[in-house]
């Protein structure tokens, strides 16, 4: 059932979007077209669907180790935001650099970023008990602003008409493009090889085992000297440091410069796929293309069907909400009982 309910969600999440068409006044079979197939009728549909789904798979990859041992990172989308600014920092301190050096120093400190942002709820949990979740999450804010400085402040581009936004990255600072004309790049090879490792390290490793442990069995990982606090500490680098990743991809990629709207939801949205996908990078895969494909066919509903930017959110939540109803069946039953009277009443 564990298995099964990813997939019961995915069927509801579809008949109550064709409800959700109805009620807007919608034909529900042209919603259902313009939603779902429109996105993938052709080639370059389907680079746009794998590009989408590039820093879902990287964010969600790494929040599931974290989970897997009960390290609830809710900041990922804070972290994809420093990754992005460190990257950037890095493209323009090497902007008139050339040569592949310059991307892999990118990766590194887009990594490091996201890591380092997610060091300090490690520190304040580890050293003080205070609660990830919501330290991480109050970060994502923190974040936000410190991106909008920066780019309206000290890497404002100065040819930009003062819109918050840094200059053009060089060539040397941009993702290679996989296929000629569409603008997936680099970047989904990486998240491939980071799902790779990422599925090594949970399912083949015996730290790995340790984290599933630590969080499946917290008394018999106290009584085999599991160390908690190193649980807390890899669970929150690894999240901090893939959203990074997925961060420098962005400004690498589709972008190609640092603005204030970085963030598109990403770090929020792959908390859902790393559920949806079971917390497993083969079930991530297939998760971050569902959920790419709610972003593409959201803007698609949006551009065809004149409807609200909202509606791919509306059907995460709707995604989210009947996952967690099909997994309340994996440990409970429903069981319909009579009340008998009491005798004499």
């Amino acid at each position: 059932m564990s298995y099964v309910s990813p997939l019961i969600a995915v069927a509801l999440t579809v008949l109550g979007g064709l409800l959700v068409f109805s009620a807007l006044g919608k034909d529900p079979l042209e919603g259902f077209q313009v939603f779902f197939l429109n996105p993938v009728r052709n080639w370059n549909g389907v680079a746009e669907l794998l590009l989408k789904a590039t820093p879902l798979m990287l964010c969600a990859v790494g929040l599931a180790i974290g989970f897997r041992a009960n390290v609830w990172n809710i900041g990922a989308e804070g972290q994809f935001i420093v990754g992005a600014c460190a990257a950037t920092g890095v493209a323009l301190y090497l902007e008139n650099v050339s040569g592949p050096q310059v991307l892999v120093a990118m990766v590194v400190g887009g990594a490091l970023g996201g890591a380092a942002w997610a060091a300090i709820p490690a520190l304040l949990r580890t050293r003080f008990n205070a609660n990830e979740i919501l330290v991480s999450l109050m970060l994502v804010y923190i974040a936000q602003l410190l991106v909008s400085w920066l780019v309206f402040g000290p890497w404002i581009d100065p040819e930009g008409f003062n819109f918050p936004q840094t200059k053009m990255f060089s060539d040397s600072a941009l993702l290679p493009m996989l296929i000629e004309g569409t603008r997936l790049n680099l970047a989904f090879v990486i998240a491939l090889g980071v799902l790779a490792v990422g599925y090594v390290f949970m399912q083949k490793s015996f730290l790995g085992f340790k984290m599933r442990v630590a969080g499946e069995a917290t008394d018999a990982a106290r009584y085999a000297g599991f160390s908690a606090k190193l649980m807390i500490w890899i669970g929150l680098l690894a999240g901090g440091a893939s959203a990074g990743l997925a961060g420098m991809a962005e400004v690498a990629g589709p972008m190609g410069q640092l603005t204030d709207k970085v963030a598109s939801g990403y770090g929020f949205a792959a908390i859902i796929v790393a559920f949806v996908g079971r917390l497993n990078p083969i079930g991530i895969f297939f998760a971050s293309l569902l959920m790419a494909l709610l972003y593409i066919g959201g803007e698609q509903a949006q551009q065809y069907l004149s409807l609200p930017s909202s509606i791919s959110k509306v059907f995460q939540g709707m995604l989210l909400f009947f996952l967690l109803g099909s997994d309340l069946f994996i440990n409970y039953r429903l069981r319909v009982r009579r009340t008998l009277a009491k005798a004499g009443n």
